[in-house]
């Protein structure tokens, strides 16, 4: 789905704080950061990323991702116990840039309160459309 001239897929839920959650099959999910967060970052140069065997809580900051524009925290979406960390990064952490959604993703987790934590997430063509045209006009009060 593109809203404003942001990528936003439907089946993902989104964190105010620009991380999308994906389910998979297994029962845990994968995190990333949106295009948003993306585009209004620029390239992406440096990622401080969280060890894999770390429990986070839902809004904690458990890395950091510094850019071509700014230094900004990698917050997680859900809670849960971090069971792969994307080492690909390490080598080119611009694939964030290239392609959040796929190859670009952060971190792999087991989920510990998902049904309750999906609920304060963004998700669904109305919420997503409310969700960017926010952040439009935030990031419209910043500049």
């Amino acid at each position: 789905m593109d809203i404003q001239g942001y990528n936003v897929p439907e089946d993902l839920y989104y964190h105010d704080e620009n991380s999308w959650v994906k389910l998979e099959s297994d029962g845990t999910v994968i995190i990333g950061m949106d295009d948003f967060y993306q585009k209004q970052a620029g390239d992406t140069t440096y990622i401080d990323l969280p060890f894999e065997g770390d429990s986070v809580s839902q809004g904690e900051t458990c890395g950091k991702i510094q850019s071509s524009k700014w230094v900004g925290k990698f917050v997680s979406p859900i809670s849960g116990e971090i069971i792969e960390v994307n080492s690909e990064l390490e080598n080119d952490c611009r694939l964030i840039n290239k392609d959040p959604y796929n190859a670009g993703w952060i971190i792999k987790m087991k989920p510990t309160n998902l049904e309750e934590e999906l609920k304060t997430l963004a998700h669904g063509p109305d919420a997503l459309k409310k969700f960017i045209e926010d952040h439009v006009t935030r990031a419209k009060g910043k500049g």
